[in-house]
Order: C-alpha cells, then structure tokens, then sequence
C-alpha cells in the first residue's frame, strides 16, 4: 500500500468517525441503538479476525466443555454489548450527569473511594475492558471527583486519535498516550502523589513490558503499572468492575490491594498484579458478555517473537521492571 493511498484512507476513516459522531448525537437515541446493534451482529456474523480472538478469550472463561453454539451464543451477546458501548461513547457528550447519576449502580466500593480521596490520598483503579469504562469514567467528574488522570492508545490516523484524546479530555479525563515509558509514569506519579485519581485498564499488555499472571487457569500477560505506582507513591490500588445494568450501568469498586511487606520491588508488583487478575477473573466471570477482549491476552494465543522484539524495545527505552 502507498503512502498516498494510507493517507488517503487514514482520512476517510477519520471523516467517517467524525460524520458517525455528529449524527449519533443527533439522531434519536432508539434509532442510533438500533444501528449499532445491527453493525455489531452483522460484524459477528462475518466471523473476522477480532470476532475469532474475543471467542479464544470468551473459551477460557466458560471453559472447555460448553458446546459450539453456548461459545457463539455468548460472542454473540460480548459483540451485542462492545457495539452498546460504541453507541454510548459518541452519545456520551449529549448524556447529562444527572442521567449518568441516576442509571449507575455504583454496587460497591464508591464511598470508600471518595473517602480515600477526600483524604488527600491518591487512589489507582486498576479496570478491565468491560461495560462502558468511558461512562464509569465520566460517572466519577459527575460523583464531584474534578480530574483523573489514564492512559489510552493512540488511534489511527493521527487526527482520529486526536479527537478521541480531545473528547475524553473534554468529559474531564487528562489522557496520556500508551507510550511514553518513564515520562508517562513520572506524570502518573504525580498526580498520585498530589491526592489524585488514576484510572488505568490493566487487563491485556500494550507496550511489552507486561507481567505473566494466572488467569482463568492459563498464563496472560498484564499491565503491572498500576501495581508499580501504588508501590511508589503509597496510593491505595482499588480494581474495579464494570458493567451493563439493564439501561443503565454499574460499577463495582473492589478493596484495596495492600502492597506486600516483603519481597522486592518486582516481587510485590507481581503479586498485587495478580492480586488484580483475580478481582477481573470474578467480575469477567459474572458478566462474560461484558468483556470486550478482541485482543490476544492469553501468552498460548501470543506471537512470541514479536512479543520478544517488543520486551527489548521497552528495555532500551525505558530500562526493565521501571515503567507501568
């Protein structure tokens, strides 16, 4: 593919996205549902590469002895609730707070979050790709937290991945890049270190620099970030769990992970990260159709020699076990 045809084509998808922005907001929410709904059946039924990855991932959950038709019913019902979150990501600049307020069941844990912070001590929710992480986001501005601070992967084209980091930053996130190594973490740090909030999905390796954990019985690779943090800054680690409530969402905000009295740095990352697994282990557990994992996670499922190349990478840049 030339130059000139990417170009071209990284604009067409950035003026679609744009195009399917503007009118998401402004049709009628039941016909905007609707369509999104159609688009993510018809995506599952093409069996595409994505829809193949988030099957591997949803076998691991249910195990191996549930039929064919149980694993395509429930990717069915996972493509069904990953093209919902779609439509309420574009939607989300016209959903007020007070109906944010209103149709989140905060099951657990939002007091106590709220506390630590009022408190003055900085908090990291560790999240897994369930429900709507951009309405539980905007939920928290809306509960009275001002700012928090994530990370997100930057989008392609590049003015796609702009407005995406534009809209979030606009509902009140502060959103840094997927890459950046010591400088991201420095600046996540900081942040703690000042009483503030860091928000962080955890649950899949986006740099190379992941952390092997037990996970539904298997080996995965998972960001440790949130574990390092905690350890540096003294920020209380709180996974959390998201997911659809009928019309509505909730959000589960589980315990604190308390940093381990001994072992070395690694050593306390590695066991809080998978301290961090086990909390998305019940919360996937419970609502498999929520997790939105189209992406390898699983080491068996991984290209091992492209992981290999992306480990050296992290190392050169950012030197090992240093960065989230």
């Amino acid at each position: 593919m030339s130059k000139a045809w990417s170009r071209a084509k990284g604009r067409m998808i950035a003026a679609a996205y744009a195009l399917g922005w503007w009118l998401v907001c402004r049709v009628p929410e039941s016909w905007g549902r609707w369509a999104f709904q159609k688009a993510g059946d018809i995506t599952w039924r093409r069996q595409g590469g994505g829809v193949q990855v988030l099957e591997a991932n949803l076998r691991r959950v249910i195990g191996p002895e549930p039929g064919g038709a149980e694993l395509r019913a429930l990717s069915r019902a996972s493509m069904s609730s990953y093209a919902r979150y779609w439509f309420e990501v574009f939607r989300l600049p016209v959903i007020s707070p007070e109906r944010l307020l209103a149709q989140t069941n905060p099951v657990a844990g939002k007091d106590r979050l709220l506390a630590t912070l009022a408190a003055g001590r900085g908090a990291v929710l560790a999240l897994p790709h369930m429900g709507n992480w951009d309405a539980a986001g905007a939920w928290i501005i809306a509960e009275g937290v001002p700012r928090f601070t994530t990370v997100a992967e930057r989008l392609e084209p590049e003015s796609l991945a702009r407005r995406f980091f534009a809209f979030r930053e606009s509902l009140g996130f502060e959103v840094l890049p997927a890459t950046g190594g010591l400088g991201r973490f420095g600046i996540l740090a900081q942040r703690l270190r000042a009483g503030g909030l860091v928000c962080l999905p955890a649950d899949r390796d986006v740099t190379g620099g992941g952390i092997e954990v037990d996970f539904f019985g298997e080996k995965a690779l998972m960001m440790g970030g949130s574990a390092a943090l905690a350890i540096q800054t003294g920020a209380a680690l709180m996974p959390a769990t998201i997911w659809f409530d009928g019309a509505g969402w909730a959000t589960h905000i589980h315990e604190e992970i308390p940093v381990p009295e001994e072992g070395t740095r690694s050593e306390k990352t590695l066991a809080m990260t998978q301290a961090v697994a086990r909390v998305f282990e019940e919360g996937i557990r419970a609502h498999p159709e929520d997790w939105h994992m189209l992406q390898r996670v699983f080491v068996a499922d991984l290209d091992l020699a492209r992981l290999a190349k992306a480990q050296a990478k992290v190392r050169a840049t950012a030197g090992e076990g240093t960065g989230p």
